[in-house]
C-alpha cells in the first residue's frame, strides 16, 4: 500500500476530514431499541458501516467497546474493519495500546500486519512508556503503509498531571509532538505518524509547526468543541486535523438514511482542506 498520510490525504480531499466514532456504548444500544449482546453489537455496527463508510473519510471503532463481548464481538470487530475498508472508508481502530519488547511487537502484529484480521488503515498508541517502547508498532506501520496516533494531550482532566509536566523546559506532551515530527520527516504529502490533541484542551501550547502528520481531535459536537475551538487549539495546523465526532451522529440511529445525513452534516460544518 502506499504510507498512510498519503492515502489519508487524498481521502479527505475526496471525502473531507471528519473522523466518525462507532462507539456501541450499551446505552446507545438500548437507544436505538437494541439488546445490550453480541447480536444487538452486530446489529449498531454494521449499520454504522452501511450508513457512513460509502462517505466519510475515516471511521473509528473503539475496540474496548467490540472487547467487552468477548470472541463474538472481536468477530464484529473483525468485520467492520472489512466491511469499512472495502467500502472506501479508512479504518483507525482506536486501542490505545502501549507496551514494551514482544508484548509492544505482539500488539503491532494484530493491528498492523498484514494478513492480520484485525489490521487497520491506523491505531491510536500510548507512548507514555515512552515514545520509544512504541518502535515496533512504528516500524511495522512504516513497512505495510499504515498509520499510527500517539496519544498526545488528551481532554480528560487527569491526563494533565502526565502530558503537561516538564522535562527538559518542555512538556511531555511537546516531547511527543516532537518525536512524531522526527518520524516524519521529509515525508511528502504527509507523515504516517499522527497525534492525538483533545479538540476541547484549549490552548495547549504546543508547537505544531513541525509535525508533518495527521492530527486526530476527539471531541467535536456532544463533547462541547465546535469550529472555534478547532481554530483555538489548532491554529495553522488546522488543515491536517481530523475531527471526531461519535455521540451527536450515532444518536441519529437506528435508521440508516437518519444517521448518513447527520454524518453528512458535521462534516459539512468543517473547513475544506
Amino acid at each position: 500500500m502506499a504510507p498512510f498520510g498519503a492515502r489519508l490525504t487524498t481521502a479527505v480531499s475526496v471525502r473531507g476530514p471528519l473522523c466518525a466514532g462507532i462507539d456501541p456504548h450499551p446505552g446507545l444500544l438500548e437507544a436505538w431499541g437494541l439488546p445490550v449482546d453480541a447480536s444487538g453489537l452486530e446489529r449498531f455496527a454494521l449499520t454504522c458501516v452501511e450508513a457512513m463508510a460509502g462517505e466519510i473519510a475515516v471511521l473509528k471503532p473503539q475496540s474496548a467497546f467490540f472487547e467487552a463481548f468477548g470472541s463474538r464481538g472481536i468477530a464484529v470487530l473483525e468485520r467492520v474493519v472489512a466491511e469499512s475498508r472495502d467500502a472506501g472508508a479508512l479504518v483507525l481502530l482506536d486501542v490505545k495500546r502501549g507496551d514494551i519488547g514482544s508484548t509492544m511487537a505482539a500488539y503491532a502484529q494484530a493491528y498492523l500486519a498484514d494478513g492480520s484480521p484485525l489490521a487497520a488503515d491506523a491505531v491510536t498508541l500510548s507512548p507514555y512508556l515512552g515514545f520509544g517502547s512504541l518502535a515496533p508498532a512504528l516500524d511495522l506501520a512504516d513497512r505495510t503503509g499504515r498509520g499510527v496516533f500517539v496519544l498526545a494531550m488528551t481532554s480528560n482532566p487527569e491526563g494533565a498531571q502526565v502530558q503537561r509536566a516538564l522535562s527538559d523546559d518542555r512538556t511531555i506532551a511537546q516531547a511527543m509532538v516532537d518525536e512524531a515530527a522526527a518520524r516524519n520527516a521529509g515525508a511528502s504529502p504527509l507523515g504516517s505518524t499522527g497525534l492525538v490533541i483533545g479538540a476541547t484542551v484549549g490552548d495547549s501550547g504546543l508547537d505544531l509547526a513541525k509535525l508533518n502528520g495527521p492530527i486526530l481531535a476527539p471531541g467535536l459536537g456532544a463533547q462541547g468543541a465546535g469550529l472555534a475551538e478547532l481554530r483555538t487549539v489548532f491554529g495553522g495546523a488546522l488543515r491536517h486535523v481530523l475531527p471526531a465526532s461519535s455521540r451527536d451522529i450515532l444518536r441519529h440511529g437506528p435508521d440508516v438514511k437518519a444517521l448518513r445525513a447527520a454524518a453528512l452534516r458535521v462534516r459539512d460544518t468543517l473547513p475544506v482542506h
